[in-house]
């Protein structure tokens, strides 16, 4: 077509597919969700796909990601919110300040946000523990920059690396890679990477911006909370992290068991995510609900008030799902795979290298994740012993880079810190840098002996 070979189309149809995504969601400010739809079907349209072909690639991308994804969601908000409204979330901070002491504070903060975060989406963990930074700074007078920098560092790095997040699962569920070793090596990757942009940064920036919480939102949200109340530190810590225990001793069972052993059978049962996530959230109906004298009408009106704001996140995901099935389906994916293979890049470093651009273009995480998977994935077929894990966790790495102003959570840290256009650049939008070029370093190591 046009004088171009099939491949070289395809792939010229792909770029321009994705510029275009870009400049829907960019410049008109289009919903990611309909601007994914809209390039799914443009892509199917001019790579020369049957109307049916094109119709079905995208419902079964759509679905084949929903049926999973949409599951996890909703039992991790669920769990998430009980976490948050009991005062979980609350307790695990407060003892973690009490260990480390006021001088190491920045370091307790950034294990409150690593812990808290698991089960949380980031906005809601932001929100959940905002409180703590400013009550920590008022009891201190310790910076908010050097209190709040660790905190978001823990946040993000279990939101782009740990399952159940829904940027992992999503490319979970696209490579095909094992969740439990997922789990193991994300937390591996995440931990030491939240340390070096969390505490250590936060250190050394809070020297040259300081910070100066708004009074307005210190006087509304530095509450300080009766600890009499609250959920005890040990039992919040089992029922948060008992899901990731969970899946993670499946893996193990997998590993060392033969297959039709009862207990690895089992395991394969109540480890899967979702049972795993369900248990969890049974269990905090008890530890975070009935056990802190918590009635079920009032526990339903949280779970049901969960809900709501993951409807967005939702469609988003089942659209890139259907985007990326479009690619895989029109046969761009083999393409890219095919020039992926002959150029002999990394796939590790491919992975990382389409969702930063992706995110730094769209300011989205989620569509980073989902549309830099659905390039990459025909390399895992090609290049034999790719670790499909690996290739999860430098997709999250590559979809936490470089925040700025299309990004809603640029202008969330902004507001809450008080901070200047230049200031958000030089504290949260470095942070993040770090968080993911410090994450790709760590996964290259790995991927030297796993």
């Amino acid at each position: 077509m046009f004088g171009m070979s099939h491949e070289t189309f395809l792939l010229l149809d792909a770029v321009v597919t994705v510029i275009g995504l870009i400049v829907l969601i960019t410049k008109f400010k289009l919903h990611p969700f309909i601007a994914l739809t809209i390039a799914a079907a443009f892509l199917g349209l001019t790579s020369g796909m049957p109307i049916d072909t094109i119709i079905k690639a995208f419902q079964d991308g759509f679905g084949g990601v929903l049926g999973f994804v949409g599951i996890i969601l909703a039992l991790g908000t669920m769990l998430g919110k009980m976490m948050a409204e009991s005062g979980g979330a609350d307790q695990i901070a407060q003892t973690l300040i009490r260990a480390f002491g006021k001088d190491k504070v920045q370091w307790a903060m950034m294990f409150a946000a690593f812990l808290v975060g698991i089960p949380l989406f980031f906005e809601i963990g932001f929100v959940l523990l905002i409180p703590l930074v400013f009550i920590v700074a008022r009891r201190t007078g310790v910076s908010i920059i050097k209190i709040g920098i660790p905190l978001l560092a823990g946040l993000s790095a279990v939101h782009g690396l740990v399952p159940p997040h829904p940027g992992p699962l999503l490319a979970i569920g696209v490579f095909g890679a094992d969740i439990g070793k997922t789990i193991l090596y994300g937390l591996i990757v995440a931990l030491p990477t939240a340390i070096i942009a969390g505490p250590i940064f936060g250190t050394f920036i809070a020297k040259h911006i300081p910070g100066h919480p708004n009074q307005e939102l210190v006087d509304q949200l530095a509450r300080e909370t009766d600890s009499a109340d609250l959920p005890s530190f040990n039992i919040t810590l089992i029922t948060v992290l008992s899901p990731v225990f969970l899946m993670l001793l499946k893996t193990f069972a997998d590993v060392a068991l033969p297959e039709g052993n009862f207990f690895r059978t089992f395991m394969d049962l109540v480890g899967h995510p979702i049972s795993a996530l369900l248990l969890a959230l049974l269990l905090s109906l008890y530890t975070f609900g009935y056990k802190q004298g918590i009635g079920s009408s009032q526990m339903l009106k949280w779970l049901d008030a969960s809900l709501a704001p993951t409807a967005a996140i939702i469609l988003i995901i089942g659209a890139g799902g259907g985007f990326k099935q479009m690619l895989v389906t029109s046969g761009v994916g083999d393409v890219i795979g095919h020039m992926a293979v002959s150029a002999q890049i990394s796939p590790i470093l491919l992975a990382w290298l389409v969702a930063a651009v992706i995110r730094i273009a769209t300011g989205s995480a989620t569509v980073a994740t989902i549309t830099g998977a659905g390039i990459v994935v025909p390399v895992v077929g090609m290049i034999p012993g790719v670790n499909r894990e690996l290739l999860v966790l430098a997709t999250g790495a590559g979809s936490l880079i470089l925040s700025h102003v299309n990004d809603a959570g640029f202008w969330l840290v902004k507001q809450y810190f008080n901070m200047t256009v230049a200031e958000t650049f030089k504290t949260w939008t470095a942070m993040e840098t770090i968080l993911s070029v410090v994450a790709l370093i760590f996964i290259l190591l790995l991927s030297l002996v796993v």
